[in-house]
């Protein structure tokens, strides 16, 4: 089978790339260093001739809510249409456990559009609901910066290692499409809070994460289960302790 990975040079991209080619498929990577442009759709058709599924990783340059809203639009439009033109059978998109709770984020209300837009176009199609990623955590922990403290929402998460994720995506991708959602998540769930704590520990930061009940996660509120999985869902095997002796931060724990 033919796979065309958009955003197939990036932490996602690259690792599902890898994995669908040791299981014996074409992957094709296409982002803007290999000549394919999704917005304006340069070079879009010619990578996509062939191509039965189309694995939609990509993500905006910029999260300001009118660009990200924009990129997503544009995106999702250019490339299910060149889908439709080249007769791929399969579209799948990673998106976020807990997107249609976040309408009060600008990006994730680019992502709620993202997802009408596959739902309306009549392709056959499955979106992945990944929880946050382990590799986003000092992302995370800027997020609710405030002086010595990181004020964080005293929600629940259940992070997931990017290998995990492309292992998901990849096996998804080689399955038939669900026309609907499938989630994914880490093995472990505590509050967001805490989490941060035991990571800013590690990496020797001297703020203290606090779980505060008016934070909000880039933007909007959460309730306690917005950010995992309400119902079924694949598990990753990495947990956090895991995750770190496999991660650029392994040098700081191993001072600890």
């Amino acid at each position: 089978m033919k796979f065309l990975v958009i955003g197939g040079t990036g932490l996602i991209g690259s690792k599902t790339v890898a994995r669908l080619r040791a299981n014996g498929h074409e992957a094709v990577p296409a982002a803007p260093s290999t000549g394919v442009d999704i917005l304006s759709g340069a070079g879009l058709d010619a990578a996509m001739a062939g191509a039965d599924v189309v694995i939609d990783l990509s993500n905006s340059p910029s999260f300001a809510d009118e660009a990200v809203l924009a990129f997503f639009r544009t995106a999702g439009r250019t490339i299910l249409a060149a889908e439709a033109r080249a007769g791929v059978r399969h579209h799948l998109a990673l998106s976020v456990v807990g997107t249609q709770k976040l309408s009060e984020s600008g990006y994730f209300r680019a992502k709620i559009a993202q997802e009408q837009l596959i739902r309306e176009s009549g392709r056959p199609y499955t979106i992945v609901h990944s929880t946050q990623f382990f590799e986003f955590l000092p992302g995370i922990v800027q997020s609710g910066a405030d002086g010595a403290s990181v004020r964080l929402p005293r929600a629940l998460v259940q992070p997931i290692a990017a290998e995990d994720v492309a292992d998901a995506v990849a096996r998804c991708a080689q399955q038939a499409p669900v026309n609907g959602i499938v989630e994914i998540a880490g093995p472990e769930r505590e509050p967001l809070a805490n989490l941060a704590q035991r990571f800013m520990r590690i990496v020797q930061d001297p703020r203290v994460a606090v779980g505060d009940p008016q934070a909000r996660y880039f933007g909007a509120r959460l309730d306690d289960d917005t950010l995992v999985p309400q119902g079924q869902a694949w598990l990753g095997a990495t947990n956090f302790e895991r995750w770190l002796e496999q991660s650029e931060y392994a040098r700081y724990a191993a001072r600890i």
